[in-house]
């Protein structure tokens, strides 16, 4: 699975990310590459994280690897919204796009693409550190399922937008 990540909307969004941006955006960003680093290291998911360069970025789209971790500048003029569209547009592979921007949220579910808010992510990618806690995470889902099995009444199906997602989180 390819994620794709809206790199500045993470660290926005992440309390412990947005302290680092505070000193500088190149920390911000190091800081970003490194928690994702580890969760890669652990999943061996494609991670690719865009960042915007439209104001004072290259004048043209730079492409980098650090850490394992696929990093896109967009050129300058362009905002890393369109770059992540286009990459969701295109892209064969399966993709799960993290970010708390409606718009590309849902520009990426018309394309049939998951998506994940980047809070949502952030708490997965945290849990996924600690194996212990995903061991008692996978008891309590058992639980449940069991519950759900025993449970009367009509079925809700989840939307196909909703089940896809799901099944993106579950490999995460």
């Amino acid at each position: 699975m390819h994620i794709l990540i809206d790199g500045y909307n993470l660290i926005r969004q992440s309390a412990h990310l947005r302290h680092f941006e505070r000193q500088s955006l190149e920390a911000g960003r190091h800081a970003l590459i490194a928690f994702l680093s580890g969760y890669q290291k652990r999943k061996g998911h494609k991670i690719t994280v865009v960042f915007d360069g439209w104001v004072s970025g290259p004048p043209l789209e730079e492409r980098d690897l650090s850490a394992g971790i696929h990093l896109i500048y967009s050129r300058r003029g362009e905002k890393a919204d369109e770059v992540i569209k286009r990459m969701a547009a295109h892209a064969e592979e399966e993709m799960l796009v993290v970010t708390s921007d409606r718009e590309i949220a849902s520009y990426a579910a018309r394309k049939d693409r998951a998506v994940l808010s980047s809070a949502e992510f952030e708490a997965i990618a945290e849990n996924a550190s600690s194996p212990a806690e995903n061991l008692m995470e996978k008891d309590e889902d058992d639980e449940e399922t069991d519950r759900s099995v025993r449970k009367k009444g009509a079925a809700h199906k989840l939307s196909r937008a909703q089940r896809r997602t799901q099944a993106c989180v579950r490999k995460l």
